[in-house]
């Protein structure tokens, strides 16, 4: 009896073993040989780690070596604007060495970067659900985007945007633009508060009155009546957001993430009471009256969501999906457009000749009046702004997809479980598509649309494009547009001598010290 349970536990141990050695070495291992064979390299990965130090030492060595900073006549090089040769140097580095397209790893993560313009069009204008999201994104980043919209791949996320992405048309969101103009008006109210008690300028820090502003946007579009409760959630997946930062770099390492460390019980302290609060919301919801908001278009999905195929056949698979969901919708609904906004401010302070443009437009067009929807439809040279900022600050710097089976692409066989990623960051900063000052702030590229502004106007994806583009994107564009104009019409803002010009990546790209203007009534 003693010897059958000393082998039962030895060929338990010898299949783990297997299992390990099969997930870390034989699987990625054989997707690397797949692509090499067509002739792609990359650099050569460490056992476990993947390419993560090679990552890390690059930038490393960049922010010991010392920097010269050349004085440009148009452009201070205190706020240049080529961050992502500093911030994700190896991408350009491994570009030059191994061409558009190369092989790299995280972990046990392979990923193909594509940085091939041809390739780049053929994998966003993809259609087939062959190629869906990285699971990594529900795995490590699960707390905080689990398997709703923006990491979900196959006939569930086709389910979710069937549901979301209507709510979100250009129709529906110009019924918004009131809402959207009272509550600008309250953060711009705090504004001429604090000028009327500190006197004639003022210096104030936009960041969070920016994010506070979009938490109250997206929170009354969501849940309508029960916006205040939604507004609390903010806070927390702020918290969370910052957590998940840390460990983003980790991502793909095997059980990094149910280490016991201090971060991980932080972010699932956090994960558990934020999952708590949405299901109090949606509770609250299911027992009181049916408000047309996007709360009530994710219960109904989830109640009528056909559960043969599988999808969401028990009561926990639809509370996970209406959670999930609502939590993607608070990350993309008001994080990228409170920061879009705040790097538009910083911009326009740089640059007082386009605030000037953009301030006599508004006036203009507007008068003293909010604007309406017809109004945003005539702020071209606030459009062109706005363009350009998501240009130089992309609210998501990847497009990122993982083959789920064997796809050919441009004559590439891109093999089951192959990750790809598309550098959004380096793209819409190539000076071969952009011109020699593709690294300035310069919206007049933007006067005859995309089209006219760049050799190759996929390159220009600031939103995703193809079927998986963002379905907020008209309401974060109206969302802007309403509040650049309506603080355009207040004030006249330049940039602190204080402010510290650091764009830190924290899953998007931020101010890391923050925006600082210094700020006048007009």
């Amino acid at each position: 009896m003693e010897m059958s349970i000393v082998q039962i536990v030895l060929v338990a141990v010898l299949v783990a073993l297997m299992h390990v050695f099969n997930v870390w070495v034989l699987s990625p291992r054989s997707l690397r040989a797949k692509l090499q064979s067509q002739g792609i390299r990359g650099p050569s990965p460490h056992f476990y780690f993947g390419n993560i130090p090679q990552i890390k030492s690059i930038f490393l060595q960049l922010q010991s070596a010392p920097t010269t900073h050349v004085k440009d006549k148009e452009e201070d090089a205190s706020t240049s604007h080529a961050w992502p040769s500093t911030l994700f140097p190896h991408i350009q580095k491994w570009i030059k060495q191994y061409g558009p397209s190369y092989l790299f790893s995280t972990g046990t993560i392979q990923w193909l970067m594509v940085a091939d313009l041809d390739m780049v069009k053929e994998v966003i204008m993809y259609t087939s659900l062959n190629l869906g999201k990285p699971d990594y994104l529900s795995r490590d980043l699960g707390p905080l985007l689990g398997q709703g919209i923006l990491s979900s791949s196959g006939q569930l996320w086709a389910h979710q945007r069937k549901i979301i992405a209507p709510e979100l048309y250009l129709d529906k969101v110009k019924a918004m633009v009131n809402q959207i103009v009272e509550s600008t008006n309250v953060t711009l109210r705090s504004w001429e508060t604090r000028l009327e008690s500190e006197g004639a300028v003022a210096e104030i820090k936009i960041d969070e009155d920016l994010r506070s502003l979009s938490a109250d946007i997206i929170a009354r579009a969501c849940f309508g009546s029960n916006y205040i409760e939604g507004k609390e959630i903010f806070s927390k997946l702020r918290d969370l957001q910052r957590l998940l930062t840390k460990i983003y770099a980790y991502a793909g390492l095997p059980g990094y993430r149910y280490l016991p460390i201090k971060s991980n019980r932080q972010i699932w302290r956090l994960e558990k009471e934020i999952n708590s609060k949405i299901s109090k919301l949606i509770t609250h919801r299911q027992e009181e009256a049916r408000e047309q908001d996007l709360l009530q278009m994710i219960l109904d999905g989830a109640k009528n969501c056909d559960g043969s195929d599988g999808l969401l056949s028990d009561s926990t698979s639809r509370n996970r999906f209406m959670i999930d969901n609502c939590k993607n919708i608070f990350f993309a609904g008001h994080e990228t457009t409170a920061i879009t906004a705040s790097w538009c401010l910083m911009l326009l302070a740089s640059h007082q000749d386009w605030q000037d443009r953009a301030r006599a437009e508004v006036l203009e067009v507007c008068g003293q009046v909010a604007p309406d929807a017809s109004m945003l439809r005539s702020l071209k040279t606030l459009n062109m702004v706005i363009q350009e900022t998501l240009r130089l600050y992309p609210p998501s710097i990847f497009v990122v997809r993982r083959a789920l089976e064997d796809v050919n692409i441009k004559g590439i066989v891109i093999p089951k479980g192959i990750n790809i990623q598309i550098p959004v960051l380096v793209l819409q900063q190539d000076p071969q598509l952009w011109g020699p000052d593709a690294h300035k702030f310069n919206p007049e590229r933007f006067a005859n649309g995309v089209l006219g502004a760049c050799k190759f106007p996929q390159a220009y994806i600031p939103f995703g494009t193809g079927p998986r583009v963002c379905v907020g994107q008209h309401l974060a564009m109206t969302e802007l547009k309403v509040i650049l104009s309506l603080i355009l019409s207040k004030f006249r803002f330049s940039l602190s001598p204080s402010y510290r010009h650091s764009p830190a990546f924290h899953l998007v790209i931020e101010p890391a010290h923050g925006v600082l203007l210094k700020m006048t009534r007009i």
